[in-house]
């Protein structure tokens, strides 16, 4: 069995196993959190190498103004774990005398996620919480659990190839591609079997694509199909994504006529 390990960042002391609850807030005085945003709004994609930085944005009101966060955590929402680290740090953005807001910045290295668990650590991925303690200019302080949810999705990849190159006017073009994602226990892009995703063209000349057929990942994430070429263009494949694996777009590849 593997051991929770959580790397120290900037000598910071290591994050600890934290129990998803549901909402609760406890503390001392008028101090409140009344608006947290992850990430500016958007998902986290974590893949199999480059390290990941996000902000956490907490709006604190206190009628003596606002200090600091003083703890800040985040992890799964249904089975209580988590990668990311927060250094210590944070800083404050005065609003007006009772209302700053505070961010602390929080880093995922692909290379810790398998050790820092003992599941398998692509259970971790999907919605996450947000757990913070905050502190006032006059010792007041609050103590926050969920104040946030947000999703950490696996990072995937698509390609996308047509052939023949170039072709005949009303032939057959066949349209071949591949949907991996991050497997974040051996830290490699694996097949992602079973998925629909959507083949669209864009006539040469046009500005957009849209959808012609949804086809659904067979073995190993691989995708194959025929269509007849009616003008010359580009294609590409478009996975939509999951509760779990990030969107993702295929190059397009330009096909010409004969």
């Amino acid at each position: 069995m593997r051991h929770r390990l959580w790397a120290v960042a900037g000598g910071a002391a290591a994050l600890t196993l934290l129990t998803a609850t549901g909402a609760h807030a406890e503390g001392e005085g008028d101090i409140r959190v009344t608006k947290t945003v992850v990430n500016h709004g958007k998902n986290v994609i974590v893949g199999t190498t480059k390290t990941v930085k996000y902000p956490i944005a907490i709006t604190i009101v206190d009628d003596s103004g606002v200090k600091k966060i003083t703890d800040l955590s985040t992890f799964n929402t249904s089975n209580a774990y988590g990668f990311a680290t927060w250094d210590g740090d944070s800083s404050c953005v005065k609003k007006s005398t009772t209302t700053s807001v505070c961010t602390g910045t929080m880093t995922i290295d692909p290379a810790w996620i398998p050790h820092s668990d003992d599941i398998d650590s692509n259970r971790v991925a999907g919605e996450w919480q947000v757990n913070a303690t905050v502190k006032a200019n006059d010792g007041d302080y609050w103590i926050s659990d969920r104040i946030a949810l947000y999703k950490v999705k696996r990072a995937s990849k698509l390609t996308t190839d047509a052939t023949p190159e170039p072709v005949a006017k009303g032939a057959t073009l066949t349209v071949n591609g591949k949907l991996t994602r991050a497997n974040w226990e051996n830290l490699e892009y694996h097949g992602y079997t079973g998925q629909p995703v959507k083949l669209q063209f864009r006539p040469a000349g046009g500005a957009h694509y849209s959808t012609v057929k949804t086809v659904t990942t067979g073995t190993h994430g691989k995708l194959s199909t025929k269509v007849t070429v009616t003008s010359a263009g580009s294609w590409r494949w478009y996975f939509p994504g999951t509760t779990t694996t990030a969107r993702v777009v295929s190059a397009g590849d330009a096909v010409a006529l004969k």
